[in-house]
């Protein structure tokens, strides 16, 4: 890796490491790259800048020598409703709760690519893979009336600088293999009543930030199976995470929290010489990372499932599959137009909702649109915007008995705008 390449990378990770938030396919982004998220995500098999990466290794050769910067105004608005809920002569913490107290996020990325032969490309990406966050003020803490105090919330950030290797196998195939370096941080405030049903009460709530360093490995394959016609396929392996020490009471195996594996596939039909459609379908298997995917006990049934535990509490998550359709027409020698539509199940189940008030993400439905324009000195601005429609799960008796029972309803809506400069 040369001078050049170094720095472009160190600068894009330490930019990375800023909070960001993302509630979008569950915690998932729905793209990498502002091409990418103008089309609703679209990637594995139509790569166009040097963040290809990130959903298909094999599309780094097909884009060529090539530097991407880009940054993500991102804003997702949280929201809680408790109602039923009797906690006797406690009171009750039915109510709306607030989880915006910080609002706006900003989310850079990096990516280069330099073609080595003529067959063969090394580039590096750097993104946000993914992350969540709520921020309840201490006046509206929705555990508030079950002993919590301070502002509530978690935040959660995962970062990946991806090493790719590409290359082409014939005229029509193309492989990739990325290697996969995972940093993340996570915080938990305010959540002081989940001590109860812990194996480690001093690692639940309040214990700053906690960082965990992982690998893994991203593989890919893109076949033009005519002119006009392309196929892709990937799959990521599960990136397995360093323990987060400080909340080993909280994530089910002593803080045990690991990036969940996922694979999908992809087409691109060019229409015409101007259009180009676009679908892939992700799955991403939430259910292989306990912390994300153990349903809530309440009350424990033993030691093994106390929060922290091997078998402990966690967000209930259900796999997710996710659905994206886009759109590109050249306008022009100079302008390119893009839209988009991204789509996933819900995998947060209604009975699940109350410990998912510090990670509402709910929202299904995403539209986007993006454009390009060629500027006099042959460099590219894109620019993107996604609109993740409002969206709710009613909490069924979601809130255990011993907390005063009713429902938990959990809200989000989100918007971004995104800007990027590539040559």
């Amino acid at each position: 890796m040369n001078r050049k390449m170094r720095l472009g990378a160190l600068i894009a990770t330490c930019g990375l490491l800023s909070p960001l938030a993302q509630a979008t396919n569950g915690y998932f982004a729905i793209g990498y790259g502002q091409k990418s998220v103008g089309m609703g995500g679209v990637g594995i098999a139509l790569p166009q800048d040097a963040l290809a990466a990130a959903a298909n290794p094999a599309g780094m050769v097909l884009v060529g020598d090539r530097t991407d910067f880009g940054v993500e105004w991102f804003r997702p608005m949280r929201s809680t409703t408790v109602t039923g809920n009797n906690l006797g002569p406690g009171g009750s913490d039915n109510g709306s709760y607030d989880g915006n107290e910080t609002k706006n996020f900003y989310i850079p990325e990096f990516g280069y690519n330099r073609m080595v032969t003529d067959t063969m490309s090394l580039g590096v990406s750097v993104f946000g893979n993914g992350g969540m966050n709520t921020d309840y003020n201490p006046s509206n803490n929705p555990f508030g009336h079950f002993g919590a105090t301070g502002n509530a919330g978690v935040n959660l950030e995962q970062l990946f600088i991806a090493p790719t290797v590409s290359m082409k196998l014939n005229a029509t195939n193309s492989v990739g293999l990325s290697l996969n370096l995972a940093y993340q941080q996570f915080a938990a405030q305010g959540i002081q009543p989940f001590q109860s049903i812990s194996g480690n009460p001093g690692n639940v709530s309040n214990n700053g930030t906690e960082n965990s360093t992982g690998y893994g490995v991203r593989v890919g394959w893109n076949g033009q199976l005519t002119p006009r016609f392309t196929h892709g396929a990937t799959y990521q392996s599960k990136t397995q995470m360093g323990h987060l020490s400080g909340y080993s009471g909280l994530f089910a195996g002593s803080g045990s929290f690991d990036i969940p594996a996922n694979y999908g596939v992809g087409m691109a039909f060019k229409a015409t010489d101007a259009t180009t459609v676009a679908f892939d379908v992700e799955r991403i298997i939430y259910s292989g990372v306990g912390a994300v995917s153990n349903p809530l006990v309440f009350p424990p049934t033993g030691p093994g499932t106390m929060l922290g535990g091997g078998n402990g509490s966690g967000f209930g998550w259900q796999d997710m599959n996710v659905f994206k359709l886009g759109i590109s027409q050249k306008v022009n020698s100079i302008l390119t137009v893009r839209a988009g539509y991204n789509h996933n199940n819900q995998q947060i189940p209604s009975n699940q909702t109350f410990f998912n008030i510090l990670a509402p993400g709910v929202v299904q439905d995403h539209a986007t649109l993006g454009a390009t324009w060629i500027l006099p000195n042959k460099a590219e601005l894109t620019v993107s915007y996604m609109h993740a429609f409002a969206n709710s799960v009613m909490g069924s008796s979601s809130i255990p008995a011993g907390f005063g029972g009713g429902n938990a309803n959990i809200s989000m809506h989100e918007d971004s705008l995104g800007i990027a400069y590539g040559f």
